[in-house]
């Protein structure tokens, strides 16, 4: 259903838009993404349902592994065919990274960390971590970009295990390995491995960070290891994008307190609180709650100084975007790109990723309001199956919360650190949805995608005036 959908589309805004219809190498890298996701996903789940646990990681990470590298190549060729040089399209930050991380080489050669360090985080330290990290990897490659790119694919492999280890702990064995399989076959996870961009590394972090904490809470006694690696973990994050660090303390914390006392002993979860309230004073008063606030104060001025950015360049209807309207469509943001506007071949390139994203939406959001609703079902809300899974949802929910709010709500890049644990909802979604009704609902909702798919990118052409 999914694959007629996304190709019924892209057939119908080509004959709308025949001036505008996209080159056919765009055409041709949607389709073995959209067809190569939905295809597979199904022999892969079906294939690997009775490989014993260790054959099925290695088998994961082994495939995840390989796809991810022949991507890496491929996009090294493409880039260099496309544009002249390896890095990707209007690559700005990809780079800015670069030529930070071999200035960084240069004074780490010199020994002079101190003054790296002081010098690049008097601003703030959100920017720091990840052109730091690529210093490293270049000082022990000779500033190799390809290889820094297949270190990028590793991330990407183990981040697929971390996911089966998180979804088979709160949801079992079945929607654990189909929720890492999705992983493994989505085409975003797979595209930023071979671009110079944080978001594989951020995302490895953010996903190991919700792992071992998850850990802490399920384990039934208190494991002093996990639980400060999980703690060092969420503060990486704030080195790399401070909100995804302020999400995942703040998650931390909530599941903490929230969480059914099934999975976890109230005394237990104090314990770790009073602990982590400890670490959390440590930056009360400090740079990152500094950042923080910053971005807190901004959050309303940033978002509108970007929409009016967008529709002085180009789009005249992005002046009506708002967190109001970007917020009820979180979840399945952003659309795909079908038409050639200028400057926007990143987006073309990922469109069959966002197709994938776009249709998945419509399991996690079922997911969601399944277990939100179970309470009701035991005739208290408050005692639902979504009591059980509060760290992940707390993860997914705090931090699209943040982007809705932000400038960059439909900024694809921006999602990439929710992929993972939207793929393991969509996997709960999947394994829920049984009856005739609810195998209906996702046939509306594929269709009610295709709908939208042609719809944004009228939106596109109007706002531009080329209708």
């Amino acid at each position: 259903m999914a694959i007629g959908v996304y190709l019924l589309a892209l057939m119908a805004v080509s004959f709308l838009y025949i001036n505008y219809a996209m080159y056919w190498y765009w055409w041709v890298i949607g389709i073995v993404s959209v067809v190569g996701f939905f295809y597979f996903t199904n022999v892969y789940t079906r294939s690997w349902a009775r490989l014993s646990e260790r054959s099925f990681i290695r088998s994961l990470f082994s495939l995840a592994l390989l796809l991810r590298v022949i991507t890496v190549f491929f996009l090294y060729w493409f880039f260099y065919q496309m544009n002249g040089t390896h890095f990707m399209f209007a690559a700005a930050d990809s780079a800015g990274y670069h030529e930070v991380a071999t200035d960084f080489v240069a004074l780490l050669r010199e020994g002079s960390l101190g003054r790296l360090i002081s010098e690049n985080t008097a601003q703030g330290v959100s920017d720091f971590g990840y052109p730091f990290y690529l210093s490293l990897v270049y000082l022990i490659s000779g500033e190799s970009i390809i290889f820094a790119r297949l270190l990028k694919a590793v991330w990407s492999a183990l981040t697929c295990v971390l996911v089966y280890r998180i979804a088979k702990r709160n949801f079992g064995e079945p929607v654990g390995r189909m929720a890492a399989i999705f992983c493994m076959l989505m085409p975003n996870l797979i595209y930023y491995c071979g671009v110079h961009l944080k978001e594989t590394e951020m995302t490895f972090l953010l996903m190991a960070f919700t792992e071992r904490a998850d850990y802490v809470i399920h384990k039934e006694r208190y494991d002093v290891a996990s639980f400060v690696s999980a703690i060092l973990l969420a503060i990486s994050l704030f080195f790399f994008r401070t909100v995804l660090g302020a999400a995942a303390v703040f998650s931390f914390v909530f599941a903490l307190i929230f969480t059914n006392q099934r999975v976890a002993s109230l005394g237990r979860r104090w314990l770790m609180l009073i602990a982590l309230a400890v670490v959390a004073l440590y930056f009360v008063g400090g740079r990152i709650f500094s950042e923080m606030q910053g971005y807190w104060e901004d959050r309303e001025t940033n978002q509108q100084v970007r929409i009016e950015d967008r529709a002085r360049k180009g789009n005249v209807l992005a002046r009506y975007a708002s967190s109001a309207v970007f917020a009820p469509m979180i979840f399945t943001l952003p659309f795909p790109t079908m038409v050639e506007t200028p400057n926007q071949e990143t987006a073309r390139l990922l469109h069959g990723g966002n197709v994938v994203k776009n249709i998945m939406s419509g399991f996690v959001i079922f997911a969601m309001f399944a277990m939100f609703l179970s309470g009701l079902k035991r005739g208290n809300i408050f005692q639902g199956e979504w009591r059980d899974h509060l760290l992940i949802e707390a993860v997914l929910i705090a931090y699209l919360g943040i982007l809705a709010m932000s400038a960059f709500a439909h900024a694809e890049r921006f999602h990439m650190p929710a992929i993972p644990l939207e793929m393991i909802f969509a996997a709960v979604g999947v394994s829920r949805m049984t009856t005739a009704r609810e195998r209906q609902m996702y046939t509306f909702w594929c269709l009610f995608m295709f709908v939208v798919f042609i719809g944004w990118n009228w939106f596109k052409m109007k706002g531009r005036g080329w209708t």
